[in-house]
């Protein structure tokens, strides 16, 4: 199949093209030339907009009204997939809230069995705690948190069909514990976590490579004790952050982009089943959070989640950091990528996967493709949805 895409910015890796003819093959880009170079023979007219690599979440934790903690099942990640896709998601990773072992087994499981029936976006999951420190907890159940064990470890370390990341207070769990993670493929990622500065190195040099939403629920940057965001200042790990002008200040935001770049910085969600709804409130765990003018709030005031979207954490990000569009969409495209080493995704270029969203000047989502296939209301993975 070969697409003409007009009227409008392809962003490419070399650079920002006015159009292109792109030639699609099993799901993949099989070529990309300029327009006019590449016999494209079904045009699409992006109307002024912006065609960008899809967008790619490490950390959602539900939408489309589904909790993942809830439904661990391929019905729910179908459903939060569809919701996500609408937004320009085209690659996730459900994400566990602090929960029981059988419930982490069970989320393994689903997501194992999603990956094989071909479910579109899935590429993993994300298990946030309960290895976590309780005073970090945030909106996780204390009685949920506990340490790190061999049945546990087992459990995260056996064969999967996707890739599996794992946030953990590093302060709470011993090197060789991560160094065996990583050694099985694990993607170790510090968060809820009170570790200093040296704790945090410590980890790193044991093979943690991220820090899940950079800034909330960590020991904070001190002039004398640097803290676990000063060690992620001070390394080359990726770091998750939420812009959703709840989260953090815009100046925080601007300050990570200039200490770690783009190209090492991930927008994340974090987001809760009220994304893809207009629901005002949902439950969580047994808590009753409510939707506030787009936060999502317990009753005490404490942070629970998101009702972000990736095309909106693209659009507060260029707003609040003076980035232009081809360098945010690093940050939702080519950086997560990179983290989760998905060789395939995360750019619009020949032998990649066609997976693309397309936002018009307002950066507005219009369109999502996966695998090269539209997604619209007419597919059966939009009705998976509703």
């Amino acid at each position: 199949m070969r697409i003409r895409l007009e009227n409008g910015r392809i962003v490419t890796p070399q650079r920002v093209l006015d159009g292109a003819d792109v030639t699609i093959a099993d799901g993949m880009i099989a070529a990309l030339a300029p327009a006019g170079q590449g016999g494209g023979e079904h045009a699409i007219d992006l109307e002024g907009g912006w065609l960008l690599p899809g967008f790619i979440d490490t950390q959602v934790n539900g939408g489309g009204g589904v909790l993942f903690n809830d439904q661990v099942d391929v019905d729910a990640i179908s459903a939060i997939g569809a919701a996500h896709a609408r937004f320009g998601t085209t690659a996730f990773l459900p994400t566990l809230i602090s929960d029981t072992p059988e419930q982490i087994a069970a989320a393994l499981a689903a997501v194992d069995a999603a990956i094989e029936q071909g479910v579109p976006g899935v590429v993993g999951i994300h298990v946030e705690g309960p290895f976590i420190n309780e005073v970090k907890r945030g909106i996780h159940e204390a009685r949920r948190i506990r340490r790190l064990d061999a049945d546990t470890l087992a459990l995260l370390t056996a064969p999967r069909r996707g890739r599996v990341t794992l946030t953990l207070a590093p302060e709470l769990c011993d090197a060789d514990d991560i160094r065996t993670l990583v050694r099985y493929g694990v993607i170790v990622s510090a968060g809820h976590t009170n570790a200093t500065y040296d704790e945090a190195q410590r980890a790193i040099r044991a093979g943690l490579t991220g820090f899940t939403h950079l800034f909330n629920a960590m020991s904070p940057l001190h002039h004398r004790n640097p803290g676990a965001v000063g060690a992620a200042f001070d390394s080359d790990a990726w770091c998750g952050m939420i812009v959703d002008d709840a989260h953090l200040h815009p100046a925080v935001v601007r300050l990570a982009v200039r200490a770690k770049g783009t190209g090492r910085l991930m927008l994340v969600t974090d987001a809760m089943p009220s994304v893809g709804t207009d629901a005002s409130e949902f439950m969580l765990q047994g808590k009753r959070i409510m939707v506030r003018d787009g936060v999502c709030l317990f009753e005490d005031g404490t942070l629970a989640g998101t009702h972000l979207d990736m095309a909106s954490a693209l659009r507060n990000t260029v707003e609040v950091t003076g980035l232009n569009v081809a360098e945010a969409a690093v940050m939702a495209s080519g950086t997560p990528a990179r983290f989760l080493s998905l060789d395939a995704h995360g750019a619009i270029a020949a032998g990649m996967r066609a997976d693309w969203v397309w936002l018009d000047a307002q950066l507005q989502p219009r369109g999502t493709w996966i695998g090269g296939e539209p997604l619209t209301q007419e597919t059966e993975f939009a009705r998976a949805a509703q």
